[in-house]
């Protein structure tokens, strides 16, 4: 079995590699105009690729850094612009929305009584107790708790009766134009067989224009 050599083609066995290389090592710096086309082209086209590499990271990179931000920016403008459409597309809508919620808040401020009200407010509390027969032992309101623009006053309060006595009374409480709660309530047996209650009431009443801005400028104080 005889081996089969491989065999270049004719094209690269006609090429003179020798030459080439030649031409190469013999180079005269000083000469450049002299030097043969082979070393002239491999010249050119190493200055070429070096321009490109010059041109790619002194120009171009921060150019396609910048090209990358204005692209990013133009997305966030294109979806401000959309949420924005939306926006107006539903103006009417969330005016409405908004004229609801204003006359909403403005129907539970009104149930909430002035500085001046507030004392007839306690009185109908212990009415609404004494008109079901239930007895006071304790009908103390504590200090006003001052929140953003109202107050919160707390009524501690002791009162004797019935299950069904203290029922009613709740639910008279409950009918009040004014807004006031029942809070920690406990009942427990007397040894005269009558019920006690123990309980916070809680009123409320919005502040005046002077107490929102003491309250303003006591916060504003603080956070500085």
């Amino acid at each position: 079995m005889t081996a089969t050599s491989l065999s270049l083609p004719a094209s690269l066995r006609e090429f003179d590699f020798k030459g080439l290389a030649d031409d190469f090592r013999n180079l005269n710096p000083n000469d450049p105009g002299a030097w043969p086309l082979a070393p002239k082209i491999a010249i050119l086209a190493a200055l070429f690729v070096a321009i490109l590499g010059a041109g790619w990271w002194f120009v171009w990179n921060d150019q396609i850094t910048a090209l990358e931000g204005k692209q990013q920016e133009e997305e966030r403008l294109k979806q401000e612009f959309l949420d924005k459409k939306r926006q107006a597309v539903n103006l009417e809508l969330y005016t409405q929305q908004l004229s609801e919620i204003d006359r909403s808040f403005g129907a539970l401020l009104k149930q909430l009584p002035n500085k001046s009200e507030i004392d007839a407010l306690l009185i109908e509390v212990n009415q609404a107790g004494l008109g079901r027969g239930l007895q006071f032992e304790l009908f103390k309101p504590g200090p006003e708790q001052i929140k953003d623009f109202y107050a919160e006053l707390p009524i501690t309060v002791r009162i004797n009766g019935t299950y069904h006595d203290f029922g009613t009374f709740a639910a008279d409480i409950a009918k009040l134009p004014r807004i006031v709660t029942l809070n920690n309530i406990a009942i427990a047996n007397l040894a005269t067989g009558q019920l006690v209650l123990d309980a916070t009431t809680k009123t409320f009443r919005y502040l005046d224009e002077d107490e929102v801005a003491k309250q303003k400028k006591a916060a504003q104080g603080a956070k500085k």
